[in-house]
């Protein structure tokens, strides 16, 4: 059995009559590259808080590399990294500059100190940036300058909180394969987004919404297991005045709206692709383009959300 790097219990926090976190339960293995993925406020980053004993929970227990959340915060600090959503890097320090600054600040030792830099700079792809001043840098390379300076006392445990925010995809894949190099080293990383597409990197996802955990799996687990419907997509002319009428049809368990086209999800598994063209030629839906599709993990996602939302209320 692997060693279990995190784990809570009914996890719980709320600021006066606000429920941000509502008794979440999982475990997050050694090594394994973890994803909260869910919207903004649903409890994502209050959790990392709450992990990193940044915050003290209202009830539930957490332990953190085999450390209680509640009575051991300090003992947790020492073994973990974190990156917040604002990157907490100097602008008017070079990049060298800033990680010797890090380096003090989580008691490296001296003698260390300089083979810890290059290793960061190597590591980074920061090189030949050593001398450049941080507040010069894009916002990509600014990143990975944040990532090394979280990871430079070789923390067991990575907490990355909506790390690729801002950052355009090339800069945000650039980024996933440097967490996929430290996962392949034993780092165990837990990462909050709201980007479906990076969900798709991690081991395991948690599906975050109104503080709860909705779904929790591998992303082909989440598909399969919470999502077995087919679901077409739909481009055509009025997509938006188009959704309305979709969603009156008996055998259409969702429509929602993707870019130009529409994804819909069809409850009867019964219905094909020439039996949707006559119900929507009946009804005047003008179709430039109807295709089965494998579903995405926002597609999973949003149909969660409409069955949660349904739940209550």
């Amino acid at each position: 059995m692997k060693e279990i790097a995190v784990e809570t219990e009914e996890l719980t926090k709320k600021f006066g009559n606000f429920t941000a976190v509502d008794h979440i339960t999982f475990k997050v293995q050694k090594g394994e590259v973890f994803g909260f993925l869910g919207p903004n406020g649903a409890g994502k980053s209050t959790t990392i808080k709450m992990l990193c004993g940044l915050i003290t929970p209202s009830s539930g227990k957490g332990l953190v590399g085999g450390y209680d959340i509640n009575r051991e915060s300090e003992k947790i600090k020492n073994i973990i990294g974190y990156m917040s959503q604002k990157f907490s890097l100097y602008q008017d320090l070079t990049v060298e500059e800033n990680i010797r600054f890090y380096s003090g600040i989580y008691n490296i030792k001296r003698a260390e100190r300089q083979k810890r830099l290059e290793w960061i700079l190597e590591m980074a792809g920061l090189l030949e940036k050593r001398e450049t001043l941080t507040g010069e840098l894009a916002l990509g390379w600014k990143q990975r300058l944040a990532l090394g300076c979280a990871i430079i006392h070789k923390p067991r445990i990575l907490f990355l909180d909506e790390p690729t925010s801002g950052v355009d995809p090339i800069a945000r894949r650039n980024f996933w394969d440097f967490i996929y190099e430290l996962s392949g080293k034993g780092v165990t990383i837990f990462v909050t987004t709201h980007y479906m597409d990076e969900a798709e990197y991690c081991d395991r996802v948690s599906l975050m919404y109104g503080g709860k955990i909705i779904a929790l799996g591998s992303p082909s687990e989440l598909k399969e297991k919470y999502f077995p419907y087919n679901i077409y997509s739909l481009e055509c002319k009025d997509a938006v005045l188009t959704l309305p009428e979709l969603k009156k049809i008996s055998f259409i368990a969702g429509a929602s709206l993707f870019g130009n086209s529409i994804h819909i999800v069809l409850k009867d598994l019964t219905i094909t692709k020439e039996i949707l063209e006559k119900v929507f030629l009946e009804r005047a839906i003008n179709i430039q383009s109807l295709q089965k599709i494998t579903p995405t993990l926002e597609d999973v996602f949003i149909w969660l959300i409409e069955k949660y939302n349904q739940s209550y209320a």
